[in-house]
């Protein structure tokens, strides 16, 4: 994966400038866990939100950051995000399918850094917990409880973000040898691929199974504009995802699939290259998603990593063209303010759009130093 030297120049300069105002913004939100900012002023999910499925962002980032600067600091604030999130292991209203996305970037990432076991026995927790999650019938994990005072019946209930949740029971196998973790996880990845891929390669966000019998019942529109919508941020999921999953088992299957999306993605690239919330919203209303964009091209750069030659040239240069247009339009350099991403939407029919969440930046940093071969490889 060859960068040019202006491309190379774009990226180590941008990074810098990232790297620059996380310096401050950690001083900061050091005592945080944050989910946005309101105001350029982090939130802290840390006390009543503390279940939350975003708070593993914050401790990936400074661990990336640890590993960008060997600062100590950053890696002091990743280490308590990871014992914050203690409270969760003993509390199963607060354990989902999302367990990867709290527990890769903190306990597991600290166990590859610092080899400690305490970090290793909460990845093994929510490991377990995940693991403990899947339907042996329909080969899926359900992605969530029943939600307190809802008479919604979720046990059917899986969703394309889970794919990005399965290289915790990849890294579970990997490190105890037990294969059951692994096996789990692909029977799941095979599961989406057969059940949420559309014939185009678009995705759905939500699909829900008989849990008895198995069988798929029907899908919903979840987070995008409607059933049969494309949601910018699923198909970001769903690029990444299968790319891991092929990283993580090598079946090659996995890696057509996310091939296959990348290209569905790639043609709906606007030209001026923001992304917005769903590829299908309706056209005289633009809502941008850029948490989409930069979860899209973490994947198109793990991907183009994995196919080289031209392919992978082509899936670079896609990633080449989100980012700085990210950079360009959709950031605050300001560094008064906490956030990086201004413009991400959580969902299309939200009352609010376009605001900063953390794994938006999470997902650009990530993207940043994976071109420059700074990264930590967290999923």
């Amino acid at each position: 994966m060859q960068l040019s030297r202006d491309e190379m120049t774009w990226v180590q300069e941008t990074l810098e400038k990232v790297k620059h105002k996380l310096e401050k913004v950690s001083k900061r939100s050091k005592d945080k866990i944050p989910y946005t900012a309101v105001g350029g002023v982090h939130d802290d999910k840390s006390g009543d939100g503390i279940g939350w499925w975003t708070n593993g962002f914050w401790g990936g980032m400074m661990w990336q950051m640890y590993m960008l600067t060997k600062e100590e600091s950053y890696k002091e604030i990743a280490m308590e995000n990871e014992r914050k999130l203690d409270v969760c292991l003993m509390d199963y209203d607060k354990l989902d399918h999302d367990n990867g996305f709290k527990w890769l970037p903190t306990a597991v990432a600290c166990y590859r850094i610092t080899k400690d076991t305490a970090s290793r026995n909460r990845g093994l927790l929510a490991a377990g917990n995940l693991a403990g999650r899947y339907n042996s019938v329909g080969k899926f994990i359900r992605a969530w409880n029943d939600w307190p005072g809802s008479d919604e019946d979720h046990r059917g209930w899986a969703i394309i973000d889970c794919m990005m949740n399965l290289p915790l029971l990849y890294w579970a196998s990997e490190e105890t040898g037990d294969p059951r973790f692994g096996q789990i996880a692909a029977n799941h990845a095979y599961t989406t691929m057969q059940n949420f891929i559309r014939e185009d390669y678009s995705v759905c966000h939500i699909v829900e199974f008989d849990p008895v019998g198995g069988k798929m019942v029907r899908s919903y529109g979840g987070q995008g504009y409607g059933e049969g919508s494309s949601w910018t941020r699923g198909q970001g999921w769903a690029l990444y995802g299968f790319t891991l999953s092929y990283i993580h088992t090598k079946n090659v299957i996995f890696l057509k699939t996310a091939e296959k999306i990348a290209g569905y993605f790639m043609d709906n690239i606007p030209k001026n290259g923001l992304i917005p919330v769903d590829f299908r919203q309706p056209a005289n209303l633009f809502i941008e998603d850029s948490s989409a964009a930069a979860i899209a091209s973490c994947g198109l750069i793990e991907l183009a990593r994995q196919k080289g030659g031209e392919d992978g040239r082509l899936y670079l240069d896609a990633a080449l063209k989100l980012l700085p247009a990210l950079a360009a339009n959709s950031i605050s350099w300001d560094e008064r303010e906490d956030h990086l991403l201004t413009k991400c939407t959580a969902a299309y029919h939200d009352e609010m759009h376009e605001f900063p969440i953390i794994y938006g930046d999470y997902y650009f940093l990530e993207a940043l130093m994976k071109l420059t071969g700074d990264e930590l490889f967290i999923w």
